[in-house]
């Protein structure tokens, strides 16, 4: 069959299951879109407001349905607006797509109109990524970025197709799933010029027996044993066999931001977050342990703080499928390299059970501390406002948040249990993610109540989504929690500052119950608990014809609200202020 580059775009998409297409369209990329016009009866587009949120809405589609994520954009700007996207899903591992077209091949590298080098650009941002010159090496192309993105630690992919690609015409030749899966990860990847990050393609190791038999052995031997869980164990879908190692030897968990679903937050053996906001029981398991075992975990700064002073009692097991994480941060006394579900599949059975002991009275002591923050009488207490969706929606809930302190005391309020609920930005803190992220995720799970935790500052980054949500009727919630500031920073200058609040002070309109009503969203504002609890109610109600529809509840919080539990930057991480005289 004889197709133009456009259509063997759109034919490729199909093959590999895409039924949504977050983007905006453009000059170069118009052969593209006039193909998938001929297609949307397979391929639903969603237009964004900007291509950052195009980007965002791919991530938060992949983060919460386990697919992979595709968004458009055209050349130049709109390429180059991808890119915090991009950044944002490759320090996350989340599978994406993202498909530019650049200006004609004889244009490149001479600064033509909208002409930007947008590989060089995200080389260090990508698993891997492509500049298509030849229509014949076009599918795959495709093909194979689907299977990298998704392979072994998942992240994006960009393709950039000069326009002329698109318009030549050469044969194509339709392949399923299967076949291509075993052409691609069957052979080397070809181009190795443009692997910015080749650890991350490669097949995954299968760990040999004697590692597998080493790490049962150190976990048997533990006295005090202590699991910290990533965001692995989610993309790895390993929840079940992490619950199981967790009660055969009574191990004390702790998670991760990005390993917040990993581990039934109401569990008994649940100790919370661990690092700079978490739990005093988490912190002070982590530094007292004689066995800390990292599943699917980095040992980021924010968790470890001062990496001299982590767990220095304590021996080490790393498990992970990226080699490149072990021994990065922290060193590990025992590490195996595999897909985490499989590794820990094979070590349960040779593990001996373990009984609650003296190690796990003393976890469940530190468990019972509550900071002060955490019971103080408020007008509107941050806590009441997680409390109320989970009272409302309990597990049906996906909650995504912008960055900043209303992302923590997401982490630290709601207590999440269902796998792919918790969609926020970890490794990079992307301000502006958030919007996006929920439109993706209410996309790929119309089933399921999306609710958006955004700061007043992070929400004035991406309001202009509101269009997109309003359009298409996204019955997303978008509760605004509005303290005046950009809270966050605030909190640093207000303990490590000496009180100099320079430029975040966020006195300044707009008013977004307004906001939201000229888009046609239906706006509330709360300023106490009872008026929260009326608004969550109003907003999660269906309409006159049955409808659920998006709506906004702008909340006002006090200005000096703090995080707290919080470790200083550069300090042990079982030294934490809970107050903010503790400094």
């Amino acid at each position: 069959m004889q197709y133009t580059g456009a259509r063997i775009v759109i034919e490729c998409l199909k093959e590999q299951g895409v039924d949504t297409i977050f983007g905006y369209p453009g000059g170069t990329i118009l052969n593209i879109y006039d193909e998938l016009y001929k297609n949307s009866d397979s391929i639903k587009h969603i237009l964004t407001a900007h291509e950052q949120g195009a980007a965002h809405a791919a991530d938060g589609y992949a983060r919460s349905s386990g697919k992979t994520g595709v968004c458009f954009a055209t050349s130049g700007p709109g390429a180059t607006n991808l890119v915090t996207g991009i950044a944002t899903a490759y320090m996350d591992s989340v599978p994406m797509v993202a498909i530019t077209c650049n200006v004609a091949t004889p244009l490149l590298g001479r600064d033509s109109f909208q002409e930007v080098d947008i590989t060089g650009i995200t080389m260090s941002i990508t698993k891997h990524n492509y500049i298509v010159r030849k229509v014949e090496d076009l599918a795959d192309i495709i093909r194979e970025a689907f299977a990298i993105a998704k392979s072994g630690r998942p992240g994006p992919v960009l393709i950039d197709i000069p326009k002329e690609v698109t318009a030549a015409v050469t044969e194509y030749t339709p392949m399923n799933l299967f076949e291509i899966d075993s052409k691609v990860l069957d052979k080397e990847i070809k181009d190795g010029k443009n692997h910015s990050n080749a650890n991350r393609i490669t097949k995954v190791n299968v760990a040999s027996d004697e590692e597998i038999a080493a790490a049962a052995k150190a976990i048997s031997e533990a006295k005090c044993p202590f699991l910290y869980v990533g965001g692995g164990a989610v993309i790895a879908e390993a929840e079940a066999q992490v619950l199981e190692l967790a009660e055969k030897c009574n191990i004390p968990v702790s998670v991760s931001l990005m390993g917040k679903t990993a581990f039934d937050a109401g569990h008994p053996l649940c100790v919370g977050m661990i690092g700079m906001h978490g739990t005093k029981a988490a912190n002070m398991a982590a530094n007292q342990c004689d066995l800390l075992i990292a599943l699917g975990a980095r040992f980021s700064d924010r968790v470890i703080s001062d990496a001299s002073k982590f767990a220095k009692n304590s021996k080490v097991l790393h498990i992970d499928i990226d080699p490149a994480e072990v021994n990065k941060n922290i060193h590990a006394d025992y590490s195996v390299i595999g897909d985490l579900k499989e590794v820990l599949t094979r070590i349960i059975p040779l593990v001996a059970a373990r009984k609650a002991d003296s190690w796990n009275d003393d976890v469940a002591e530190w468990k019972k501390h509550l900071p002060p923050m955490y019971t103080r009488k408020l007008k509107l207490h941050p806590k009441t406002i997680f409390e109320t969706i989970h009272q409302t929606l309990g597990e049906k809930a996906i909650i995504t948040t912008e960055v900043g302190q209303h992302q923590m005391w997401a982490a630290q309020f709601f207590p999440f249990s269902k796998p792919r609920s918790f969609l926020t930005s970890g490794g990079l803190g992307t301000m502006g993610y958030g919007t996006g992220a929920a439109m993706g995720a209410q996309v790929a799970n119309p089933d399921r109540y999306v609710v958006h935790i955004a700061g007043d500052g992070s929400f004035r980054m991406n309001c202009n989504e509101l269009a997109t949500i309003s359009y298409y009727n996204l019955p997303i919630v978008i509760i605004v929690v509005n303290n005046g500031t950009l809270g966050m920073v605030r909190q640093w200058q207000n303990l490590f500052y000496g009180q100099r609040f320079s430029q975040t002070t966020l006195d300044r309109g707009p008013d977004f119950v307004k906001l939201a009503e000229s888009y046609g969203i239906r706006g509330f504002r709360a300023e106490n608990e009872d008026e929260f609890k009326k608004a969550f109610e109003q907003a999660v109600s269906l309409s006159a014809d049955g409808r659920r529809t998006p709506a906004l509840i702008d909340t006002m919080l006090n200005i000096d609200e703090m995080v707290l539990p919080m470790v200083p930057a550069g300090k042990p991480i079982d030294q934490l202020l809970l107050e903010a005289g503790d400094n």
